[in-house]
């Protein structure tokens, strides 16, 4: 069990890409976008400010009396409220509300998408809340993770989408080898049990609740270690490239009856399972890594490959979009 936990990981990888793909048209139609202009290489600098600077704020706060309470309390509404929104767009592609049988002589309708957006987004804050168990942590992350990738993929055309993969790119491994806040950011994270880190476990029982520090776990052999972790960040990031391609190129041609924008989109998912077999061999070697090099990395040359193959062309779609 413990040598197929990069299993489970690499499950919620992928399924997070394939919901985002599923998300990308509702979320779409719903307007559910970072920005105004999608084209604008200056687009992500807003959501690289925040990625930087998020947790710097996590670790002062981390060190003040209270704070990493108050600290939970805070992201996990921010959550929970994210969480809402997303919901609520997702259940919107639901049929239309209901009707009623009206009451004193009054129609009452009812929305489905705003009662279910509501249970789910509020039960998973309580469950978070009071029982943080390492599958409920991975249902909220897995959820959050698909929204995000499809809110970044239609908010950023290709150019944009390659600025925000090679910023993070850099970041990530000058946080995670230079200065390695980083890794004080994932020891913070595991403590207050939040979905920001995905947990796989080597037996369904582990109670993720009374887990140990992570420098307790990184100090244990990696045959004896109980879980295996992964940050949100490294699923959502080279996501947005593979719904970016998704959304933003043309479908012509089609092969094998699926457009070219699939492919290509399909393209950058392969290339970015590639990066993950590499780091899965570094990380089961026992070292913490920094997983967006890989991860990106494999991304824009999956992404690069499969769009010289299908559109036989060096612009790579950084020009133009629909």
């Amino acid at each position: 069990m413990r040598s197929l936990r990069w299993v489970g990981l690499l499950a919620l990888y992928v399924g997070a890409q394939a919901i985002a793909l599923l998300l990308s048209d509702p979320f779409r139609s719903a307007g559910l976008t970072t920005g105004t202009n999608p084209q604008s290489a200056s687009g992500p600098i807003e959501i690289v400010a925040i990625i930087v600077l998020a947790p710097l704020l996590i670790l002062w706060l981390a060190r003040r009396k209270g704070g990493l309470a108050t600290l939970r309390h805070l992201i996990l509404v921010g959550i929970a409220a994210s969480l809402y929104v997303t919901l609520y767009a997702t259940f919107s592609v639901l049929p239309p509300g209901l009707l009623l049988p009206p009451p004193y002589g009054a129609e009452l309708v009812f929305e489905p998408a705003v009662v279910f957006a509501a249970i789910v987004s509020a039960g998973l804050y309580l469950v978070l809340l009071m029982e943080p168990q390492w599958y409920v942590v991975d249902l909220v992350g897995f959820l959050a993770a698909g929204s995000l990738i499809a809110i970044l993929g239609i908010s950023f055309a290709i150019l944009p989408a390659f600025v925000l993969l090679i910023a993070l790119l850099i970041y990530d491994a000058i946080a995670v080898y230079g200065t390695k806040h980083m890794l004080s950011l994932a020891e913070v994270v595991t403590d207050m049990k939040l979905p920001i880190l995905l947990v796989m476990p080597d037996r369904s029982d582990y109670d993720y609740s009374r887990a140990p520090k992570l420098t307790a776990q990184r100090a244990q052999p990696v045959e004896e270690r109980e879980a295996m972790f992964m940050g949100l960040g490294d699923v959502v990031i080279p996501g947005t490239l593979v719904v970016s391609a998704f959304v933003w190129l043309p479908t012509a041609p089609v092969i094998a009856g699926v457009g070219a924008n699939l492919w290509a989109g399909i393209g950058a998912l392969l290339g970015s399972l590639l990066g993950y077999a590499i780091l899965m061999r570094l990380v089961l070697r026992g070292n913490a890594q920094a997983g967006l090099p890989f991860l990106n990395g494999g991304a824009l040359v999956g992404y690069v490959v499969a769009y010289v193959l299908l559109f036989h062309s060096l612009s790579l779609g950084l020009t133009g979009g629909l």
